[in-house]
């Protein structure tokens, strides 16, 4: 399977993760900041939250990791959480500043 291909399918995972204080997948928040594949069958997701204290901050990374590692032909996924830079709202899709009311 082609990289654009395996990260096309880590993106719709991805898709599936939700905030629970947020109506909008991490996606289109923004939340995501980079996807790497290293070998083949390996993929790192390097992202953030809306804030640095976030009470489930553990809960989201482990649901990434486990809609992730689903994906067929990858053995070896991680989750990379940083901090840096700082998310902010401007990082949303269209959709989901418009879904929250940021108007686009």
């Amino acid at each position: 399977m082609g990289k654009s291909l395996m990260e096309d399918l880590v993106i719709e995972k991805l898709s599936t993760v939700y905030d629970p204080e947020v109506p909008v997948n991490i996606w289109d928040l923004g939340l995501v900041y980079g996807i790497e594949f290293p070998k083949r069958n390996e993929v790192i997701v390097t992202m953030t939250l809306t804030a640095p204290g976030c009470p489930i901050a553990d809960q989201i990374v482990q649901e990434v990791h486990d809609v992730v590692a689903t994906i067929d032909g990858l053995d070896e996924v991680t989750v990379n959480l940083v901090f840096e830079p700082v998310w902010t709202p401007e990082r949303m899709s269209p959709e989901a500043r418009l879904e929250l009311g940021f108007g686009i």
